[in-house]
């Protein structure tokens, strides 16, 4: 049992790293709930921060739901306790993702992965250049670890497939720019200098540039091209991209994916490594289909990851902590 109530100060710290995990187009879709009797925090979806278009089923919001309760089980450890996680709970209630009830007090013991507690404030997606440099095979090996640990699968596809995963994100982003409700539904989420704060969206100079080679598909935000923000030099020829896998596609396996995206963007970031999220193709059912080779024809793609050396990125906005708490 825990041996002290959580006082505020504590419940804020837990909340604001669990709200540090990436969300589509930072929508932040995620309220939580502290139920004191047993000490058990809740993860609810949130309806009002859905992307019906891009997001029509709630899978991108169950995968961050995964990432902010991955956050969240560091946190709570970081502070002496163990974390006990469930998903789904509640068949009752279906928009309650995930629960993680404080237990047993142990003394700051080393906790497997506390390491990774600080580097929930330096993760963040990084959408300019990577150098050509590869990361090393050792730190891909432990990602791909990192990923089976959390019940998902990490592949390292070779350079023809990343080049056919890159054609299939590149034809996502074109449909995603053609489609009307999609690209206004991006496009509203842009927040632009000077605009009136709300720590919901993506700041238009956290979004980087478009690749001048149209090799690379970065997400254009705004639905069209800006050429005055082409690179003066090109992004990575071959760029390091994960395939992020369940062998499943239920909600529970989102929200397990979450977990391991999350995972391996910290360990990624306490290797000194860089990343971006590739989302495009996964909001295109055809298109998702297509990302797995016939090896793995019966498992589910969840995410792209893209992987290197370069700019850190910059932290999105983010609403305070407790206005998450219901």
């Amino acid at each position: 049992m825990v041996s002290a109530p959580m006082d505020a100060t504590t419940l804020e710290t837990l909340v604001s790293a669990a709200v540090a995990a990436p969300s589509m187009h930072n929508t932040q879709p995620w309220r939580f709930r502290l139920v004191p009797a047993t000490l058990t925090l809740e993860i609810h979806a949130a309806p009002e921060h859905s992307l019906p278009a891009e997001d029509p089923h709630g899978r991108a919001v169950h995968v961050a739901a995964g990432a902010a309760l991955f956050n969240l089980r560091l946190a709570v450890a970081h502070f002496g306790w163990t974390p006990v996680h469930r998903v789904l709970p509640d068949p009752d209630r279906p928009g309650l993702l995930a629960t993680v009830r404080v237990t047993s007090l142990h003394a700051r013991r080393i906790q497997p992965q506390a390491h990774l507690y600080e580097r929930i404030w330096r993760r963040h997606s990084s959408r300019f250049p990577f150098s050509a440099k590869t990361p090393p095979t050792a730190v891909l090996r432990e990602l791909v670890e990192a990923a089976h640990g959390e019940g998902a699968a990490l592949d390292l596809p070779s350079t023809p497939r990343i080049n056919r995963l890159l054609r299939i994100t590149a034809e996502a982003e074109q449909r995603t720019r053609l489609d009307a409700a999609r690209a206004t539904e991006s496009r509203r989420l842009v927040i632009q200098p000077g605009a009136r704060a709300t720590g919901i969206g993506v700041p238009a100079s956290a979004m980087g540039p478009q690749d001048a080679f149209e090799h690379l598909p970065m997400r254009d935000f705004a639905a069209r091209r800006y050429v005055a923000q082409l690179p003066s030099r090109p992004f990575e020829s071959v760029p390091t991209i994960a395939v992020l896998r369940t062998a499943h596609d239920r909600r529970t396996d989102w929200i397990r994916s979450g977990q391991a995206l999350q995972h391996v963007l910290l360990l990624a970031t306490a290797h000194g490594l860089s990343s971006s999220l590739l989302h495009q193709a996964m909001e295109w059912p055809d298109l998702r289909t297509e990302l797995c080779p016939a090896e793995h024809a019966r498992s589910y793609p969840q995410m792209l990851i893209r992987l290197g050396y370069g700019p850190e990125g910059a932290a999105a906005p983010r609403m305070p902590a407790m206005r998450f708490l219901r």
